[in-house]
């Protein structure tokens, strides 16, 4: 009998909030935008949550128009969003997304900007919501921000000891733990393989299956003792991939990201542009091959199923933009960042 894509059973308990209750907390989401100011902090205080990588980059490659309508996908610390705003006008207008209900703390006192506390993998619905049919940019930056990692009860970091949880937007059911628990061998051996890289992923997962009903697992510092035995080489760089994994697993960050691109040739106006970062070599794989093709598989050197398969996007960075030396100085998180550009046709 053929065997069935683990991936395919993977359970998912709720999917970043868009299969619970969605209808109804867009219906609340336009009045509490116009009506209040609750989360709103001084236009000119200091951000903490993290630093905007390829910030110049970015701005430039928008190629911001002053009166048009921007979509920052991941609002985050708001680095990004405050250099898009201080390229618009009066008329111009930002739409911030962020499932993150922390990220809501940074937004600038400034009309011109609606705050979207929701995954964008809605990006379309959200859009429709506030009238705009088509946008002039998009942009995505797909990095876990340092003010994440440095919240020990979020669960993101080996640093500290706190509840296994991972969840970006805190209202899913979904954590690492319930991952570690409920999932079985072969689909915990194929999420550390697809998105941890971890060289005995096997190994590891038939482990974590063997010890789960005996160990607990609710904790990180739990959770560290049981893999001690299994650990290969550096035992940080091990605990990062193995965290990262999860994480990816637990916030559905493929997923979204595809749902996001789908939406981009409808969304975008043409000569708009959609900018992505992205810090992991699939995420990457996904935007160069949707920017070129439209299509998330490569396609052969073929030019018959080529001509049939043509993106509605234009690739504007042959080569993907990296952080220069100086950056890298300032913040060395960011040496695997990678800026992707294409303009709708």
């Amino acid at each position: 009998m053929k065997e069935k894509n683990p991936k395919s059973e993977i359970p998912r308990l709720n999917e970043a909030v868009g299969r619970r209750n969605l209808k109804s907390e867009i219906n609340d989401q336009k009045s509490e935008n116009e009506n209040s100011n609750i989360g709103f902090r001084d236009s000119n205080f200091e951000f903490s949550y993290h630093v905007s990588v390829l910030f110049h980059e970015i701005i430039e490659a928008l190629n911001i128009k002053p009166n048009e309508v921007y979509v920052d996908c991941t609002f985050g610390g708001g680095g990004h969003a405050l250099g898009i705003l201080e390229k618009l006008n009066a008329s111009g207008q930002l739409i911030a997304f962020d499932q993150d209900a922390d990220a809501r703390q940074n937004l600038p006192k400034d009309d011109r900007i609606i705050f979207v506390p929701h995954n964008f993998r809605h990006l379309q619905r959200f859009l429709r919501l506030y009238k705009h049919s088509k946008v002039n940019g998009v942009l995505a930056d797909l990095g876990v921000s340092s003010y994440q990692f440095n919240k020990g009860e979020r669960g993101f970091s080996t640093r500290f000891n706190g509840p296994l949880d991972m969840r970006m937007d805190q209202r899913q059911q979904l954590t690492a733990a319930d991952v570690l628990l409920t999932y079985s061998e072969t689909q915990l051996h194929k999420l550390f393989e697809q998105y941890g890289e971890v060289t005995n992923s096997k190994t590891l997962a038939k482990h974590i299956v063997g010890h789960r009903k005996q160990a607990s697992l609710k904790t990180i510092n739990e959770f560290k003792t049981v893999l001690q035995p299994v650990i290969k080489g550096n035992p940080n760089k091990y605990l990062a991939q193995v965290f990262q994994a999860l994480r990816i697993e637990v916030n559905d960050e493929m997923g979204a990201l595809k749902e996001m691109l789908q939406q981009l040739p409808q969304v975008l106006q043409s000569g708009g542009r959609a900018a992505i970062i992205t810090f992991h070599s699939i995420e990457d794989r996904l935007v160069k091959n949707f920017f070129r093709w439209g299509s998330f598989e490569e396609l052969p050197d073929n030019p018959f199923e080529q001509q049939q398969k043509k993106s509605e996007l234009k690739v504007m960075t042959k080569k993907p933009i990296v952080p220069s030396d100086e950056e890298l100085k300032k913040n060395p998180g960011a040496r695997s960042a990678k800026l992707r550009v294409a303009e709708k046709v």
